[in-house]
């Protein structure tokens, strides 16, 4: 018997208002590989899952995206390195979690269409 599960995400949505804007952010300010445009949806890779920025195409589809969380290796430098291209972050980097072996380190930022996105970071002890 065939498994049926879901596993892989092959794309998320993030809604945008101004996709030109938005791709500039996403390319410049955070670094993300641009992949292609097409009209209004502007496509990135997010480490082998695709991204895809879209104006919501219907009212009731207008609402902030999910929060997504980017795994990075070191928080502090990257946090820094995004402050000097001018990305606002909402906190510093901080523990949420000491964990047996590692500390989970998070801080929060907004795109330039105001969703809240997270960068998460595995810190050894």
């Amino acid at each position: 018997m065939a498994d049926t599960g879901l596993s892989q995400i092959g794309q998320i949505a993030i809604n945008v208002h101004d996709s030109n804007r938005a791709t500039e952010f996403y390319r410049d300010k955070l670094g993300m590989k641009h992949l292609f445009s097409a009209g209004h949806l502007a496509f990135f890779d997010a480490g082998g899952v695709r991204l895809m920025l879209s104006p919501p195409e219907k009212p009731e589809f207008d609402h902030p995206s999910s929060i997504l969380y980017f795994k990075v290796d070191d928080i502090q430098q990257q946090y820094e390195a995004m402050q000097a291209r001018g990305v606002n972050f909402e906190d510093k980097p901080h523990v949420v979690a000491p964990m047996p072996t590692y500390d989970l380190w998070m801080t929060f930022f907004r795109d330039s269409e105001n969703n809240l996105l997270g960068l998460m970071s595995e810190v050894a002890r």
